[in-house]
């Protein structure tokens, strides 16, 4: 673990929501001056591809990452591209099945509802 990916790991363990690299490296840049994006990229595809973080669906337009381990689904804003978690409950999604038909063998779900946010509604 090098110097710049711990940081790295710990700056975004504190961020909210979904970032995008760019966000990520904004915050990593102003505990380590010389990082390089690529270098905060690679290290971004290094955690999700170890299972440390989850890349979230392209439906936004760009690599997005998520912190939160606990089980919800998101929305989505067209528009905006904002995205916003959703509990399993609301919705509507209770019961699970481990295996799908053709033997395909279920590792998580993620559900993206794709709307229009009420901040881009009002405006």
């Amino acid at each position: 673990m090098t110097h710049q990916r711990q940081v790295l790991y710990e700056v975004m363990k504190t961020m909210h929501g979904h970032p995008s690299p760019e966000e990520v490296y904004a915050q990593v840049k102003k505990k380590v001056p010389a990082i390089s994006l690529a270098t905060v990229y690679k290290n971004i595809h290094l955690f999700v591809e170890s299972g440390v973080f989850r890349e979230v669906s392209m439906h936004h337009g760009s690599l997005r990452v998520e912190m939160n381990d606990e089980s919800h689904h998101h929305m989505v804003c067209s528009k905006c591209k904002a995205i916003t978690d959703i509990g399993e409950k609301e919705l509507g999604l209770l019961s699970k099945q481990d295996k799908l038909p053709g033997g395909f063998l279920v590792e998580r779900y993620a559900v993206d509802v794709i709307g229009i946010c009420a901040k881009c509604q009002q405006a």
